[in-house]
C-alpha cells in the first residue's frame, strides 16, 4: 500500500480530532456529569449500537466494570449488543429494529443513562432503543455523525448530544473511542479527583 495513502489516513483523524476539540469538550462533559449522576445514585448505564458502534459499546462497559487506568471497584454498565440469544430471538421473533429497545425495556430504569452510538444517526433500531428509553424516564447521550440524523431530533434537553460532524464513518468512529476513553478518565476523575499518575 502507498505510504502516502497511509499518511494521509493519520492526518485526516489527526485533524479531525483536533477540529473537534473545542466542539465536542463540552457535551463530552455534560455527559461525564450525567453518567456520574446516575452512577452515584445507584443507577446504571447501558449501550447499544451496530457494527464498530457495537464494539465501542462493548468497550466502554468493558472499561467502567473492569477498570479503565486506575483500580477501582466496578461500575455497573451493558452492552446490549452481546447476548446474541435475545438478539437472534427478538430478531426473529419480533423485528431487529426491536432488539436494543425490548433490553432497554426489561433492564432500563428512571434514572438510568442510554449511550446511544449511531454514525448515521439514523440506524433503526438505535431509535427504538431511544425511544424507549425516553418512555422510561431514562436520559440519553447519543453519539453520532455527519448531521446527527434523526436521533439528534429526539433528544430532550435533558440529554447529551455529542455530534462528530464529518462524513466519513472512519473517522467518526476514531473520534467516538476518544471521546469514550475521555468519559471513562471524567469518571474516574469524578469518583478519585486528580490525575492517575498523582
Amino acid at each position: 500500500m502507498n505510504t502516502q495513502r497511509i499518511l494521509a489516513h493519520f492526518q485526516e483523524s489527526a485533524d479531525l480530532k483536533l477540529q473537534s476539540a473545542t466542539t465536542l469538550a463540552q457535551p463530552i462533559s455534560q455527559a461525564v456529569e450525567l453518567m456520574f449522576g446516575a452512577l452515584s445514585n445507584g443507577n446504571k448505564i447501558l449501550a447499544c449500537g451496530n457494527g464498530g458502534s457495537a464494539a465501542d459499546c462493548q468497550h466502554f462497559a468493558a472499561e467502567l466494570v473492569g477498570r479503565f487506568e486506575r483500580e477501582r471497584f466496578p461500575l455497573p454498565a451493558l452492552a446490549l449488543t452481546t447476548d446474541t440469544s435475545i438478539m437472534t430471538a427478538v430478531g426473529n421473533d419480533y423485528s431487529y429494529k426491536e432488539i436494543f429497545s425490548k433490553q432497554v425495556q426489561a433492564f432500563g430504569q428512571a434514572g438510568d443513562v442510554l449511550l446511544a452510538i449511531s454514525t448515521s444517526g439514523n440506524s433503526a433500531n438505535v431509535l427504538a432503543a431511544v425511544e424507549a428509553a425516553l418512555e422510561r424516564e431514562m436520559r440519553v447521550v447519543a453519539m453520532t455523525g455527519k448531521d446527527g440524523g434523526a436521533l439528534a431530533k429526539m433528544l430532550t434537553d435533558a440529554d447529551v448530544h455529542i455530534n462528530v460532524s464529518h462524513s466519513r464513518t472512519c473517522r467518526v468512529q476514531e473520534v467516538h473511542l476518544l471521546t469514550i476513553h475521555c468519559i471513562c478518565d471524567g469518571i474516574d476523575v469524578a469518583l478519585f479527583g486528580g490525575d492517575v499518575n498523582e
